[in-house]
């Protein structure tokens, strides 16, 4: 049997090239995701940057750090504290101390210049180190140093910060772009630092700093010594490279996992169509003498020599590949700039198996289908399919259709906020959609007779074969049908989750504000007490500021849980311009003495108080005010400013007074915030533009999901299309002799064609739509005011691409059928 499967493969290679070219390029995208992986694993540790010449940074209290029975629990503080004065005390008498403070600086008037700059004091530049290049130190209030070649000594630049003289430069390093001030002007600017350099050995250092503890002085718990490599932690955001090969990992995770998926899909819908059309020939093997097991072993023989060498195809041009994908990630920032593909053997080898793998996973069902083909199959003639659906197709469809309706229930009814989460999303449509493609044949006869209703009444007889050609090959139609299928069902749910998603999450914070205005910070930044008070004094308007923070709870005894929270200022004004979405109790009962907690919380029962730890780490028990509704997960709580500390205010929520104007006070509140840099929106706006910021989270991973799935559809399609139109030389034939000129011919092929394409569009809207009724079924328990959104653009383009796939692959097989003379041989 293995010299016939040889044979087969070298005589119906047309067959089996859709199989080989899916599965070549599915093992080449896992070779690509494993070589990714093994780069993110051989992660060179990130070196200091800022301080790379200090000797020793000194860090104040950065990490929550909280015993349970099953180890200790971590979490990083919303707001650190700084190094405690009695500590600094200390550290002075083992050498020189430079406190560090870190500000956004942001560039006014449309000068040139980075978008991003970030202030220091000039003495916290040695140590990185920077070197004058032009000029001098800064030693005015107005004058600075700046990295990079953007500006020149002698310039003036307008900022947020007001007016500044540069009067030096110091070349760049590539991780920040900055401005240096006196050590005076940025202790006025930041009078918080989080942390010192010390100019002095490190043992001596330690010592202090232990001494300080074991003493018990004031804050000195939590205290950090940075040295050798650890100064990283010193710098901005040191945990980057770390977070982006996370998002690194998902994204190749997403589409390794929706390649195999897929692969899978299409060498089993090739495998089971080539067999359907080979019954006569496998009729005549069993009337040869051959058994169910050598025709069953035939299928698998043929399929293991497509896996072979589709997968050495595969890993040749992943090698390829992966390089210029490595390149292109890093280009758009997705990955650090040092990413690069190592000499990983791995990943070839797992790539390799998986392909194999894959192949006989696939042909798998078909084999077993062929070993049940009888002798007398050898005498059949009918071009009606008798019998789409077996057993075991029954038993895979009903099962996977049942399972994914009963997890759906069950998420509903247990945890309808999983629904919402990415990687929920991303695989819950896989069991439906797999459902839906085998239970297709089912539904393809009346879903054809639905569509072609009107076209079959129309004049002519094209309308009427097309619909009967499609009806009576319901092996055919669903074979082509079920790739479409896929690609409009995922393209439906995943791109319809992620904009019902963000409908929600808008929905929720257009109910949630009241407020006329919102008045923003500059990001990263907040406003001084001068600010607010010039915003108090605008008149018309009722302030409501809030700051961002964070509080802490442990749950169940051993998770530590982080909660986003807003701090009020004045708790007594927040219900003029914020509609909290409560579930029990009153805004009004917020104090000093109590927290605003969501469902989401272990305890949220109103009047009960819970043990919380605040921003910057102070443990405290609080009384629950009021319990908010859960939602899509981002109502966060609310506590008071107290609550806060060291929180600046980085968004004031204004109300109109009574018989304000709206464009007066709108007037006033940008004079008010002009020279800082702060942003005046209408509430509307405001929604508006944190819509904007979520819209684009997941998108790069989706589009690289869906042109895997439109690919391997294409890939399908036309594979299935060449094959099945080549076999109907005979009826094309008939269609002739009996008058049908070449155009009428290819006419009617392409209405079939559509017919198919329309059929697996409407059967994979049927699918997103249940999809995304179950996420729309989630919010509204989560009481959520948003409805799912079906992206309807989206959808028509990927329907429109297949059906063009579908009718050129067609029509360029009748091209070359019709041209030959019109003979039917007996």
């Amino acid at each position: 049997m293995l010299t016939t499967a040889l044979h087969t493969l070298r005589t119906r290679w047309v067959a089996f090239t859709g199989s080989f070219v899916a599965l070549s390029l599915g093992v080449a995208l896992l070779a690509v995701s494993g070589l990714a992986l093994a780069a993110t694993l051989d992660a060179p540790e990130r070196k200091p940057e800022r301080f790379a010449a200090a000797p020793v940074v000194v860090r104040g209290q950065d990490t929550l750090r909280v015993p349970t029975p099953s180890g200790e629990r971590t979490e990083e503080l919303a707001r650190p504290r700084a190094v405690p004065d009695t500590v600094v005390a200390r550290l002075k008498r083992l050498g020189t101390v430079v406190e560090d403070r870190s500000f956004p600086v942001r560039i006014r008037g449309g000068g040139h210049g980075p978008g991003e700059l970030v202030g220091h004091p000039w003495s916290t530049a040695a140590f990185a180190p920077y070197r004058i290049d032009a000029g001098r130190a800064p030693r005015a209030a107005d004058e600075v140093v700046v990295t990079g070649g953007w500006a020149a000594p002698g310039e003036r630049v307008r900022t947020d910060r007001g007016t500044l003289r540069v009067v030096g430069t110091v070349p760049g390093r590539g991780f920040e772009d900055a401005v240096f001030f006196t050590d005076a002007r940025a202790a006025r600017l930041a009078p918080v630092g989080v942390q010192v350099a010390v100019d002095a050995e490190v043992s001596a250092v330690r010592k202090a700093v232990r001494d300080a503890g074991r003493d018990s002085a004031p804050g000195s718990a939590g205290v950090r010594v940075l040295a050798g490599d650890d100064r990283r932690y010193a710098d901005a955001d040191p945990d980057r490279d770390r977070e982006a090969l996370t998002g690194l990992n998902a994204l190749f995770g997403t589409a390794g996992g929706v390649t195999a998926f897929v692969s899978v899909f299409v060498v089993a819908s090739t495998f089971a169509f080539a067999v359907d059309r080979r019954r006569r020939e496998f009729g005549l093997l069993r009337t040869a003498g051959a058994t169910p097991g050598q025709l069953r072993r035939t299928v698998l023989a043929e399929a293991l020599g497509v896996g072979v060498l589709a997968s050495a195809a595969g890993c040749v041009l992943g090698a390829y590949a992966a390089p210029q994908l490595a390149a292109l990630v890093v280009e758009e920032g997705l990955a650090p700039a040092w990413f690069t593909i190592g000499d990983h053997i791995w990943p070839y080898h797992a790539a390799f198996w998986a392909g194999l793998v894959v192949a006989l996973s696939g042909a798998t069902a078909a084999a077993w289908r062929a070993g049940r083909t009888g002798p007398v199959e050898a005498l059949r003639e009918a071009s009606v399919d008798t019998r789409a659906m077996t057993r075991g197709r029954w038993v895979c469809g009903a099962g996977l259709l049942l399972t994914a309706l009963v997890t759906l229930v069950l998420a509903l009814a247990d945890d309808p906020g999983d629904l919402l989460h990415r990687k929920t999303y991303v695989s819950r449509p896989m069991p439906l959609i797999a459902a839906a493609a085998l239970l297709a044949p089912v539904v393809v006869r009346p879903t054809a007779r639905l569509l072609t209703w009107l076209p079959a009444r129309l004049p002519g007889a094209t309308g009427l074969l097309a619909r009967e050609n499609t009806v009576a090959g319901v092996r055919r139609t669903a074979a082509v049908a079920a790739p479409v299928l896929v690609t409009v069902a995922l393209t439906g749910s995943l791109l319809g989750a992620v904009a019902t998603l963000n409908g929600a999450k808008a929905a929720e914070v257009r109910e949630r504000t009241a407020a006329a205005f919102v008045v923003t910070a500059p990001s990263g930044a907040g406003f001084d007490a001068a600010t607010v008070a010039r915003l108090r004094a605008v008149p018309g308007a009722e302030l409501s500021p809030t700051s961002s923070s964070a509080v802490y709870v442990l749950e169940d005894g051993v998770a530590l849980v982080r909660s986003d929270a807003r701090a009020v200022a004045a708790p007594e004004r927040l219900t003029a311009t914020t509609r909290l979405p409560l579930a029990a109790g009153k805004v009004s009962d917020l104090d000093d003495d109590s927290i605003i907690v969501n469902e989401e919380w272990e305890e949220h029962t109103v009047g009960r108080r819970v043990r919380v730890w605040l921003g910057d780490g102070t443990l405290k028990t609080l009384r629950i005010a009021a319990v908010m509704h859960t939602g899509t997960g981002d109502n966060g709580v609310y506590v008071t400013a107290a609550n806060a500390a060291g929180a600046p205010v980085d968004r004031v929520d204004v109300a109109l007074a009574d018989g304000a104007d709206a464009g007066t006070v709108a007037a006033g509140l940008r004079g008010a915030v002009a020279s800082v840099g702060g942003r005046v929106s209408s509430g509307d706006e405001w929604a508006e533009a944190a819509l904007a910021e979520s819209g684009g989270i997941t998108r790069t991973g989706l589009f690289l999901v869906l042109g895997i799935a439109l690919l391997y559809t294409g890939i399908s399609v036309v594979n299935t299309m060449l094959t099945a139109t080549s076999d109907r030389v005979r009826d094309l034939t008939v269609l002739r002799l009996t008058g049908a000129t070449d155009a009428q011919v290819l006419r009617l092929l392409a209405a079939e064609s559509l017919t198919v394409s329309a059929v697996g569009t409407l059967l994979g809207l049927l699918v997103a739509g249940l999809n995304l009724a179950g996420m729309g079924a989630a919010l509204h328990l989560l009481a959520v005011p948003a409805t799912p959104v079906v992206p309807w653009a989206a959808v028509a383009t990927t329907a429109g691409t297949c059906a063009a796939l579908t009718v050129a692959a067609s029509l360029t097989s009748a091209t070359l059928l019709v041209r030959r003379r019109a003979v039917v041989r007996e």
